[in-house]
């Protein structure tokens, strides 16, 4: 630890050490005592030690840590974070690294940064750096891993803040079989002055812009994929879980909403659909990535479940239906083409749909010039004023 202070120095940056041992004095004085952490979780750190249960410790240091870097961050003392440790101390920092706003550089030297961290990164930008060697002591490869390192982060502390002045921010969410439709929405919403993140709707991706939403980055979501839904129903490989369209409507931010990708459940190759599964109608979308048409039964589901979701709203929001298709493949004449289970998750959403909710229903695809427009400037109304359309 002393020799990555050392190296971090040497870069041009000022350091702040925060201890998160247990047991045993630390080598040298840390400028935020373990002691400090252990309280900020409602332990003392002396009966954390002579309890002797490890497992308590760590998640309480944990506890401690998650408050006392954010409060480091918000006080304006630190601009970046790095961790270094075994699994333990992996676990410690990058909880604490989670609890910071996106954009603050975050990096985690570890023993385990080789395997599966999907559980320690979450949904934040946590760079992980393997440690190659076991963190004991100095070697010649952990010097060399530990000195990158640092100028890495050190660099990282250095780049050029998100700020404030850019352009509003609206969130938007595709596929590829929406891409047509967010790209033309982009472009209309762009040239009205704001800048567009679009998400992927892969699980992983509507997480993430669900967390990107709920820290007050975004202006307008344009959630025009809502595919994890049915992934979420059917166990498909690519939901975003029970919170998906969530955090909008909690925090009152205009947003648009359509039915996109609904006719399709995600799964990996043909061998990983479930036995249960075997009969349905399949699209081979890619080597690795094989669709399965939702029912008429599932899409009454989904369409309960996404009007429900949308009636939380305490913004200003409105749901679009592109009734001559939802994806590529559902339109007219395409393999998922199937009029009676597209109008059973219709059918759905208008008799769950709040009635103050505006509704519109286009006789066009989803992918058609003229329902992205309408989205999009559905949204820009919405942004522009403090009422949104009637019900159409």
């Amino acid at each position: 630890m002393a020799f990555l202070k050392d190296q971090i120095e040497r870069c041009g940056c000022d350091t702040l050490v925060v201890d998160l041992g247990i047991v045993g004095p630390p080598v040298f004085e840390p400028d935020l005592s373990r002691r400090t952490v252990a309280a900020a979780a409602g332990e003392r750190i002396d009966a954390l030690a002579a309890a002797g249960d490890r497992g308590r410790a760590v998640a309480a240091m944990t506890r401690g840590a998650e408050e006392v870097v954010p409060e480091l961050h918000a006080s304006g003392r630190v601009q970046a974070v790095i961790g270094i440790g075994g699994s333990a101390g992996t676990t410690m920092s990058t909880a604490a690294m989670r609890a910071l706003p996106m954009g603050v550089p975050k990096l985690m030297i570890s023993t385990i940064a080789g395997g599966d961290v999907s559980s320690l990164v979450g949904l934040k930008d946590i760079v992980m750096i393997p440690s190659i060697v076991d963190v004991s002591g100095l070697n010649r490869i952990s010097r060399h891993v530990f000195a990158q390192a640092a100028a890495a982060i050190a660099a990282m502390a250095q780049a050029d803040e998100i700020t404030a002045g850019d352009r509003p921010l609206v969130a938007a969410s595709m596929f590829g079989n929406t891409t047509q439709c967010v790209e033309a929405a982009r472009q209309r919403l762009e040239a009205a002055g704001f800048e567009v993140l679009v998400f992927h709707a892969t699980g992983t991706g509507g997480r993430t812009m669900e967390d990107l939403v709920a820290s007050g980055f975004i202006a307008g979501v344009l959630d025009v994929t809502t595919t994890e839904l049915a992934d979420e129903l059917a166990g498909g490989v690519m939901s975003a879980g029970p919170h998906r369209l969530g955090a909008a409507a909690r925090a009152g931010i205009p947003a648009v909403v359509a039915p996109g990708c609904l006719d399709m459940v995600n799964f990996w190759t043909p061998d990983s659909i479930p036995e249960t599964y075997r009969g349905r109608c399949f699209y081979r979308h890619n080597p690795n990535v094989t669709l399965m048409r939702t029912t008429p039964a599932e899409n009454l589901e989904l369409g309960r479940r996404l009007a429900e979701r949308v009636n939380s709203s305490s913004g200003p929001v409105a749901v679009y239906l592109p009734l001559k298709g939802i994806s590529v493949v559902s339109a007219p004449g395409q393999p998922f083409a199937w009029p009676a289970a597209d109008e059973s998750l219709f059918r759905a959403i208008r008799e769950a749909l709040r009635p103050d909710i505006p509704l519109f229903e286009m006789d066009l695809g989803i992918n058609d010039p003229a329902f992205a427009e309408a989205v999009a400037d559905g949204l820009l109304q919405f942004l522009g004023c403090a009422r949104g359309p009637a019900r159409g």
